[in-house]
């Protein structure tokens, strides 16, 4: 493949990437608690590269080294729903994923069948030193800004909100969870954070942002789907001449 075409090409392929994510951004933009991604570029150097390739010997092409996620708070929604919390300031809420502890900042909680404070994807909200709270629905619930849960007078435990030292070990799960896969970055108790009873945290995606961002993506893989072609064209009249020459 010429260069023109490789470069091209690799162009065409960060940029389906992008789309995914900004379009994955825009679906959840009305995701409780929801935190958006975004790309990091990097250069890819060929096998080939012997050395340095400032000289431009070198195979070269753009990609996308990773992704990171933005962990900036979104707005704060009141519900009017008490079993709703909202964070205000770092943290997130500790709850039981399907194989292990996961933490979020989605608050839209509700009381399951088995009379437990569960997320909206059916997570049991665990409780500071372990296991869950047990609510009575249809019954007034008070949360203080610790997290401290009472019903009827007495009180039921406290939320377990937790922070990171480093956000970087936070992997996403399914709808706005994240599993923590460095041992050596253990989650701590949160600090100066307030839990807000009778609201949700909002996404943090800026819709206009997303929107023209992902305009401006789909007019340069439009852009490179040309350079492809003429490539190809290129090519293709190339060896046109060459036999033309030849005969």
């Amino acid at each position: 493949m010429d260069p023109l075409a490789m470069s091209a090409a690799s162009g065409l392929r960060s940029r389906m990437q992008s789309l995914d994510l900004l379009a994955n951004n825009l679906a959840n933009a009305g995701t409780s608690g929801y935190k958006s991604d975004s790309e990091f570029y990097g250069l890819y150097v060929g096998a080939d590269a012997s050395g340095s390739a400032e000289d431009g010997s070198a195979s070269t092409s753009p990609e996308i080294e990773r992704q990171w996620t933005d962990f900036s708070q979104g707005p704060l929604q009141p519900t009017g729903n008490p079993f709703d919390v909202a964070l205000s300031g770092r943290g997130f809420l500790a709850v039981n994923g399907p194989s292990g502890v996961l933490y979020t900042r989605n608050g839209s909680l509700h009381v399951s069948k088995s009379g437990e404070l569960v997320t909206g994807d059916g997570y049991p909200v665990r409780a500071t030193g372990g296991g869950s709270l047990a609510v009575t629905s249809g019954k007034p619930v008070e949360i203080d800004k610790d997290g401290t849960v009472r019903q009827d007078g007495a009180t039921l435990g406290q939320l377990a909100v937790v922070d990171f030292k480093s956000t970087d070990s936070l992997k996403k799960q399914s709808g706005a969870c994240f599993l923590n896969d460095d041992a050596k970055n253990p989650p701590v108790a949160a600090a100066n954070v307030q839990v807000e009873q009778g609201q949700t945290e909002g996404s943090n995606v800026a819709v206009p942002e997303a929107a023209m961002r992902l305009v401006g993506v789909m007019r340069q893989f439009e852009m490179l789907q040309k350079a492809v072609l003429m490539g190809v064209d290129m090519n293709r009249k190339a060896i046109e001449e060459v036999a033309k020459v030849g005969s």
